[in-house]
């Protein structure tokens, strides 16, 4: 099914790995990638269970626009007993550098294709880096 807004549909693909990573925690991360000429957008890669979000971050493309989810895990802490929690962040990659048709896709899709993947906790808008930096992760995690 096309997104009206912006033309692009949500493969297969993109859904089913996104299970994959929020059940079976088959992956760490997914990073997804808008074909233009396809007009869809695909899964682009995806990261082992043992990644770490420097894998993640490092899989993210200098000059181009992405989606990504990755999957914190972290220890939650009340001061009597602490207990594992994840949490799902989605991430929308888009880079002062990239081509500003590029930005406008990417932001004109990023909603539906959000509500394709239920479960997520978490949305970070990120241009540079330090704005998706592991400590900005923590942060919100709390």
């Amino acid at each position: 099914m096309a997104n009206a807004a912006s033309g692009m549909a949500v493969s297969d693909e993109c859904k089913l790995k996104f299970g994959e990573l929020q059940r079976k925690k088959a992956f760490r991360f997914i990073v997804f990638k808008i074909e233009e000429k396809l007009q869809q957008i695909t899964v682009e890669k995806y990261g082992a269970p043992e990644s770490t979000y420097e894998d993640f971050v490092a899989s993210l493309p200098e000059n181009d626009c992405r989606y990504g989810v990755y999957d914190f895990e972290f220890t939650s802490e009340d001061g009597v007993t602490s207990c594992q929690k994840s949490k799902i962040f989605f991430i929308a990659w888009s880079p002062d550098t990239s081509r500003v048709r590029a930005k406008m896709i990417y932001a004109s899709s990023k909603e539906v294709f959000k509500r394709e993947l239920n479960g997520i906790h978490y949305e970070l808008q990120a241009t540079d880096p330090t704005e998706m930096d592991l400590e900005v992760i923590k942060e919100r995690a709390k």
